[in-house]
């Protein structure tokens, strides 16, 4: 029995599986985080490099959206579902509407999708006031959301497409997502709604000013220029500009560091293929 580590989203599940399933390592020998007991998980260096194998696309939307749902066992069941499809050359098993795998991941699939409407029906924005912000002549809004699911990276384009004009943060237990008016950045999920609670709030925008803080692009005397010290006093995320700058060297050289990782193949296209040769 192998004890495999999925991680927290799709993402990090499927170049597990992936590599799982080059390796052809059957469902009934893994046991995913959630059910790991005595055994301890396995380090990503034990992982195989995954070779290339197509899926249907719509094992893909429907992986996705089952990868939202807080069941812990959905990492073995999107497993299974792709050696079946994958080894087992089931490649139609997603049309099978009454076998029980399939039955299962589209119920979990439903649940998904009908907490992300009611995330799109039911989030209400409050205008705020955050220290610093009448400075930069930008109003911001914030929200508090309870979700079942996963699905705050799923639902939030909705409100970066129909709010683009102001910025905005939604606060949820599974996830944040906050919207400068340039990039949509997600941070960790909070325990109570903070919007009522000033310390609680100031805490949290400290938090999204931390994981968008980039150290390759810091310049110091440009920042400066831009944000004279004298406005310092004001932010609430003022005390850790000294504490990011000091570090910034050390967390650059870790970056440059890190491998990169190799290139995806560009994905085949019949119609653009067949207009190169024209």
């Amino acid at each position: 029995m192998r004890s495999v580590d999925p991680g927290t989203s799709y993402r990090s599940w499927r170049e597990v599986a992936r590599a799982l399933i080059a390796e052809g390592t059957p469902p009934n020998e893994i046991l995913w985080e959630a059910d790991v007991g005595l055994f301890g998980p396995a380090s990503p260096s034990a992982l195989p490099s995954p070779h290339s194998f197509t899926v249907p696309k719509e094992f893909l939307e429907l992986a996705e959206n089952v990868a939202c749902h807080h069941e812990p066992t959905r990492w073995a069941l999107l497993y299974q579902l792709l050696w079946r499809i994958t080894h087992g050359r089931e490649r139609h098993l997603l049309a099978i509407a009454s076998d029980a795998a399939v039955a299962r991941a589209r119920m979990l699939e439903k649940n998904v999708r009908r907490e992300i409407h009611k995330m799109h029906a039911f989030v209400r924005f409050r205008l705020v006031e955050v220290a610093g912000d009448a400075a930069n002549e930008r109003e911001r809004y914030v929200a508090w959301f309870e979700p079942d699911h996963f699905i705050v990276e799923a639902g939030t384009p909705f409100f970066r497409k129909r709010f683009a004009n102001m910025d905005w943060s939604i606060f949820t237990p599974k996830g944040c997502a906050h919207w400068d008016g340039t990039s949509l950045t997600f941070t960790l999920g909070i325990a109570q709604n903070p919007i009522e609670n000033a310390d609680a709030l100031e805490a949290a925008w400290r938090t999204y000013y931390r994981s968008i803080f980039n150290p390759a692009r810091l310049k110091v005397k440009a920042m400066q220029a831009e944000m004279p010290k004298r406005y310092w006093k004001n932010l609430p995320e003022a005390d850790l500009i000294s504490e990011l700058i000091g570090g910034s060297t050390e967390r650059t050289s870790e970056m440059l560091a890190t491998p990169l990782r190799p290139a995806k193949p560009q994905p085949k296209n019949a119609y653009l293929d067949r207009l190169k040769k024209l």
